[in-house]
């Protein structure tokens, strides 16, 4: 049976970076409640820029300085604001898919001296679990025609790609490092061939 998506419910929801409507779908991969938030008409649109961000307790909600997560979410809803349209996708899939408690765990790793993909590894994992089908889904529900991505992770692009959607562009999301994630930030560039710590245009 092909996966099924339903956008249950739309409310406004006022941010620092103006109001979006908060879009919450229900599916039938992972029955997680993932949500949207959209800015603009995006209806039939080309070249949206578009987050797709994946949960990060720690970053996201507490500010922890161990990972760029919580920056790039308040940039990401800043340049869409700028934009004056877009969607910023946020996916409940926790510590790259490992889920909270091996996140954690992995945190211990790293502090007794691996890096973020040797940790994961360790704890019998990939280096990163994270699928973005339903975000297919909802770009799908949303009518969006193509997109310009906010990522540095260029996994994440191909990965759209193959499920179908028309990704016209790539925006950059890259954070100012500082003592506590620069060796994860590196872990990102150097193991994963994210797309950090680029020469600048001027």
């Amino acid at each position: 049976m092909k996966p099924q998506l339903e956008n249950l419910v739309q409310t406004p929801i006022p941010t620092k970076h103006g109001e979006f409507i908060l879009h919450y779908f229900s599916n039938t991969i992972d029955d997680k409640e993932h949500v949207a938030l959209v800015k603009g008409d995006v209806v039939n649109k080309e070249h949206v820029p578009v987050r797709i961000h994946s949960e990060c307790f720690t970053g996201d909600v507490l500010g922890s300085r161990r990972c760029d997560c919580g920056e790039q979410l308040d940039m990401a809803l800043q340049l869409i604001d700028q934009a004056g349209f877009g969607v910023l996708i946020y996916l409940r899939q926790e510590g790259r898919g490992i889920g909270l408690l091996k996140k954690l765990q992995a945190y211990n790793l790293q502090d007794q001296g691996m890096d973020t993909v040797d940790a994961n590894i360790h704890l019998g994992h990939l280096a990163d679990e994270r699928e973005y089908s339903v975000a297919a889904l909802i770009l799908e529900n949303l009518k969006i025609n193509s997109i310009e991505l906010l990522t540095n992770n260029p996994d994440k692009i191909d990965g759209l790609i193959k499920l179908g959607i028309n990704v016209a562009g790539r925006i950059p999301v890259e954070s100012v490092a500082n003592d506590d994630n620069v060796g994860y930030l590196k872990t990102k560039a150097k193991k994963m061939a994210h797309l950090l710590f680029e020469p600048k245009k001027i």
